[in-house]
């Protein structure tokens, strides 16, 4: 059986908690919970998922002892401050694994120093990931839907392989146990409940998204290095300069041209540089 469990401070907050061993989907549980009227405020986290989705309809693969969790809120801000909750999810993330993790060894600061003793960096890659050196750690995935009285809920959805990591997917992936981690689904909710309240009171309806892209830019992987884009079968490449006020990735290409990027696969490395 779980056993989740709220943070001290979320439970202040006044945060609520509903708990599963298994679930379709903790997404659709939350996006049901917002059709019957929640006010928001709750989170539904699972062990395990079996018709889990990522960005783009994609399959996001749960097994059980991996963390799905979503979250309903109803924040007071326009459409384009709420894209940007999903820097705030990525802040709260980073703040929770870095709480249970071994000193060191999730990214914080502008140097992005590695860990001491040779400790796997841990750090956010554009748009919504966690990567646990070069590999996909976590994923997050924002939804929106109306309330019964007009208004926008937005569900926060979080996936990390704590205990297994996908196989037969596009992107190389990692969990927590092969990092040598180990911590249990409920003890990584526990430290993102929390530092999902201290990052939400930064962005503060969206007065604070330039404190809370800060930090990202803070714990963010390949900014000054080489970067490539693909947007609907179109590869753009260039140097991954920074991440701007509206939460737009900025490459620099060969020509000195730099271009802002809303949406795409990011792709560091190798593949990045490869020219065709």
């Amino acid at each position: 059986m779980s056993d989740f469990r709220l943070g001290g401070k979320a439970r202040d907050a006044g945060y609520r908690l509903v708990g599963f061993d298994t679930i379709g989907s903790t997404n659709s549980e939350a996006l049901a919970a917002a059709a019957a009227g929640d006010p928001g405020g709750v989170w539904f986290a699972s062990l395990q998922q079996t018709a889990g989705r990522g960005r783009r309809g994609r399959a996001w693969h749960s097994p059980i002892g991996n963390l799905a969790a979503s979250l309903l809120i109803v924040p007071d801000a326009g459409p384009d401050t709420i894209a940007t909750l999903g820097f705030v999810a990525g802040v709260a993330l980073n703040g929770g694994l870095s709480a249970i993790l071994p000193g060191g060894m999730v990214r914080i600061g502008i140097d992005g120093a590695d860990g001491a003793d040779g400790c796997s960096r841990i750090a956010l890659k554009w748009p919504n990931d966690v990567l646990a050196d070069g590999a996909k750690l976590a994923g997050i995935l924002l939804e929106a839907s109306k309330t019964p009285d007009g208004r926008t809920a937005i569900i926060v959805g979080i996936g990390v392989n704590v205990v297994a990591a996908p196989e037969g997917v596009p992107y190389p992936a990692t969990s927590l146990r092969a990092l040598g981690i180990d911590r249990s689904a409920e003890d990584v909710f526990e430290a993102l409940s929390d530092a999902w309240v201290e990052a939400f009171s930064i962005w503060n309806d969206g007065n604070g998204v330039s404190a809370i892209l800060e930090r990202w830019r803070g714990s963010a992987a390949g900014i000054g290095a080489p970067v490539a884009i693909s947007q609907d079968g179109v590869v753009r490449r260039g140097i991954f300069e920074t991440i701007d006020s509206a939460g737009r990735l900025i490459i620099r290409d060969d020509e000195g041209t730099r271009h802002p990027i809303t949406a795409g696969d990011v792709h560091f490395g190798a593949t990045a540089s490869a020219r065709s």
